[in-house]
C-alpha cells in the first residue's frame, strides 16, 4: 500500500490523497460501504461499481462464524469469493465480539464468547484475528481492539487501552502477509489523556495506517468532534487516517475537516431498506403517504440508475408492497449519494474551498 497527499484545504486541516492497493486507487476522502458478510446488502458488485466506490469493508467476526475463513480462502479469498476488483479491508471483529456476542469473557490473553449463530463457544485473540484476516485475503487489515460502550467509567478505559495496545503489538508480530497491510486502532473512549497516550504508543509501532474507534456508540457530535480534535493531530501526516462506523453526512463531513481520510457505515443502506433516502434537500421518507402519486425521482440533481429510472410513487410501492426491488433500488441511490458527497468533498478541497462546500451542502440538509 502506497498513501500519497495532493491537496489540502486553505482554511481547515481537510486532505485530499489516494491509496494505492493491490485492488486499485482509492480517493481520499473515501467513503467505503458496508458488506459485512461478503456482500453489500442488496446490490450487485457491478451496481457497487456504477456508484463509484472504489473499497468495501467486510467483517472478519462474520465471516470467521459462517461460512468460516477457511471456505472463503479455499474458494479464492474474499475478491474472488464475492466477486469484487476493487479494494478491501477487513474489520477484526473486535467491535462485534463485544456488541453481539452473548457471554463474553475477556482477559488480556484474548475473548472468549458465544456465538449469535449457533450457540458454540468461541475463543478470539489477536493471533487468531490475524490468522483469519490473512486467510480472508483483504487488502487492509485491522488489529483487534477492544471497544467498549458509552459511557463508560475511566478506570474500565484505561485498562481497556493498554489491553488494545497489547493487543495491537501482539496483531504486529502475528502478521506476516506481505500483501495485506496493517491498520492499528486508537481507542481511549471521550478521555483526552487515555486516547493521546493510545495515539503515542501505537504510532511508535509504526504501522501502516491508523484508525480511531469507540465513536459513533451514542457519544453525540460534540464529543465526537472533541476526540478528533485532539487524537488525529498525534497520527503521522504520511499514513491514512481512519474513522471507524462513522456514517451521517455531518459527522463524515466533519471528520473531513479534521483531515480524517477513509468512513465506512451501513447508514447508507440501513437507512435505504427502511424507506429514508438521502437527498440534496435532506432525507426524504418515501413511504410516506404524500410520495403516493409523485411522478418526480428520489432526488432530481442525482443521476443514479434509481433517480434515472423510477418515480417516488414507485418505489414507495415497491417498499409498501415489501418488494425486494424497491430495497436494492434505495441502497444503490444512497451509496451514489454518498459516494457523489465525497467526489464533491475531494474536489472542494483540491480547489481550496471545503469550508464552503460544507457549510452550503449541510445547510439543504
Amino acid at each position: 500500500m502506497q498513501f500519497r497527499l495532493l491537496a489540502k484545504d486553505n482554511k481547515t486541516k481537510a486532505r485530499c490523497g489516494e491509496i494505492a492497493t493491490n485492488h486499485g486507487i482509492i480517493p481520499t476522502p473515501a467513503f467505503m460501504p458496508v458488506g459485512t458478510q461478503a456482500t453489500v446488502k442488496a446490490l450487485t458488485p457491478s451496481q457497487l461499481k456504477e456508484t463509484n466506490a472504489h473499497a468495501l469493508l467486510c467483517n472478519a467476526y462474520h465471516l470467521y462464524l459462517r461460512p468460516g475463513e477457511d471456505v472463503v480462502k479455499k474458494l479464492g479469498g474474499l475478491h474472488k469469493f464475492m466477486n469484487w476488483d476493487g479494494a478491501i479491508i477487513t474489520d477484526s471483529g473486535g467491535y462485534q465480539v463485544f456488541s453481539l456476542s452473548r457471554l463474553t469473557k475477556v482477559t488480556d490473553d484474548g475473548v472468549e464468547f458465544q456465538s449469535p449463530i449457533d450457540g458454540s463457544r468461541r475463543f478470539l485473540d489477536p493471533e487468531k484475528a490475524m490468522d483469519i484476516q490473512h486467510s480472508l485475503g483483504a487488502d487492509i487489515i485491522m488489529a483487534f481492539d477492544e471497544c467498549l460502550p458509552y459511557p463508560c467509567e475511566k478506570d474500565r478505559v484505561k485498562q481497556s487501552m493498554l489491553r488494545t495496545v497489547k493487543w495491537a503489538n501482539r496483531c504486529q508480530s502475528a502478521h506476516n502477509s506481505e500483501d495485506q497491510d496493517l491498520f492499528a486502532i486508537v481507542q481511549g473512549s471521550v478521555f483526552k489523556d487515555i486516547r493521546e497516550e493510545c495515539a503515542d504508543r501505537l504510532v511508535e509501532m509504526e504501522f501502516s495506517g491508523y484508525a480511531i474507534g469507540g465513536l459513533s456508540v451514542g457519544e453525540g457530535n460534540q464529543l465526537m468532534n472533541e476526540v478528533l480534535e485532539y487524537t488525529v493531530p498525534r497520527l503521522p501526516t504520511d499514513k491514512p487516517r481512519y474513522l471507524m462506523g462513522v456514517g451521517f453526512p455531518l459527522d463524515i463531513l466533519d471528520g473531513i475537516e479534521h483531515g480524517i481520510d477513509m468512513f465506512d457505515c451501513v447508514i447508507p443502506t440501513r437507512n435505504g431498506r427502511n424507506g429514508c433516502a438521502f437527498t440534496v434537500e435532506g432525507k426524504l421518507k418515501i413511504r410516506n403517504e404524500r410520495y403516493k402519486l409523485d411522478e418526480r425521482p428520489l432526488d432530481e440533481d442525482c443521476h443514479c440508475y434509481t433517480c434515472k429510472n423510477f418515480s417516488r410513487g414507485y418505489i414507495r410501492h415497491l417498499l409498501t408492497a415489501n418488494e425486494i426491488l424497491g430495497l436494492s433500488l434505495m441502497s444503490l441511490h444512497n451509496i451514489c449519494f454518498f459516494e457523489k458527497m465525497m467526489e464533491m468533498a475531494r474536489q472542494s478541497i483540491i480547489d481550496g474551498n471545503f469550508s464552503e462546500f460544507k457549510s452550503n451542502f449541510l445547510s439543504l440538509q
